[in-house]
C-alpha cells in the first residue's frame, strides 16, 4: 500500500475498516493509531516504529492531514473499536495475549472476552505496570515462548509502541496499541457519547470531562494551524 507522509510519519490511507482488516490479514505487523498528538510529537524512534509498520487514522486531525495531501476517501478508524473487530474476526482461529491497565481492569477484560467468545484462546495476560527491566524482559520472553497470533497492548503512547517494537523483534505477530481501550470496554472509563463521536469532537469531550488534558490538546491546535497554512 502506498503511504502518505505527514511530518515524517507514514500513514496508510485506508478507505474502510474492511480494507484495513484485509491488509492486516496479509501483513503481520504493529497497528499504530495515528492522531494529531502522534504526528506533532513524533520522535525519530516512534517514527521508525510507525513507518516500518501500519499507521492508520485514529484521529480526525490525521484524516484532515491526509485529505489535504490528496487521500480523498480516507476514513477515521477508532482503535478502541478496531481491536474488537479483530477479536470478532479471529477469535475462532488465532490466539491472543493482552497487556495493559490495572490488574482489576485486565482481569475484567479477559473475563468479558471469554464470556462473549467462549472459544477464544487467550494464552496470556498481565497488567501494564512493569516495575523494572526484569519484569519487562520476563514479559517479552513469555510472549516469545507462547507465540500468540495477536497481541494487544494498552499502556498509552509512546510506552506501548516502544514495548511492541521490542516484542516484535523476538516474535512476529499482529500487534495493536490500545491506550485506554480496556478501561472503556469494561466500564471503568466512559467514551464520548454518540453525538460527539459523529461530529468528530471526541477530543473536545475528553477535555471538558478532564481539563487537565489541556496539554494533550495542544498538538491538535498545532496541526490545525499547520494544515491551515499548508505546512504539513
Amino acid at each position: 500500500m502506498r503511504k502518505t507522509t505527514i511530518n515524517g510519519v507514514d500513514i496508510c490511507p485506508f478507505t474502510s475498516r474492511e480494507e484495513l482488516m484485509g491488509y492486516v490479514d496479509r501483513n503481520k505487523s504493529i497497528l499504530v493509531a495515528i492522531n494529531a498528538e502522534k504526528i506533532v510529537n513524533a520522535t525519530p524512534l516512534t517514527r521508525d516504529i510507525i513507518n516500518n509498520n501500519i499507521g492508520y487514522c485514529d484521529g480526525v486531525g490525521a484524516v484532515w492531514a491526509l485529505k489535504q495531501k490528496g487521500a480523498k476517501n480516507v476514513v477515521k478508524i477508532p482503535g478502541c473499536e478496531l481491536w474488537l473487530n479483530i477479536v470478532e474476526h479471529y477469535h475462532k482461529s488465532k490466539s491472543f495475549y493482552l497487556i495493559g491497565s490495572k490488574q482489576e481492569v485486565i482481569d475484567a477484560t479477559v473475563s468479558k472476552l471469554q464470556s462473549q467468545y467462549p472459544d477464544i484462546n487467550v494464552v496470556g495476560y498481565r497488567n501494564g505496570y512493569l516495575k523494572d527491566d526484569s519484569e519487562r524482559n520476563a514479559l517479552i520472553k513469555d510472549v516469545e515462548e507462547k507465540k500468540p497470533d495477536v497481541v494487544f497492548v494498552a499502556m498509552g503512547s509512546p510506552k506501548q509502541e516502544l514495548l511492541m517494537g521490542e516484542m516484535q523483534k523476538r516474535h512476529k505477530a499482529i500487534y495493536q496499541g490500545l491506550g485506554g481501550s480496556f478501561d472503556v470496554f469494561t466500564g471503568y472509563a466512559d467514551r464520548a457519547p454518540k453525538w460527539w463521536l459523529d461530529h468528530n469532537l471526541e477530543f473536545a469531550y475528553r477535555f471538558f470531562k478532564n481539563p487537565k488534558r489541556i496539554k494533550r490538546q495542544v498538538p491538535i491546535l498545532k496541526l490545525a494551524i499547520q494544515l491551515l497554512f499548508r505546512r504539513v
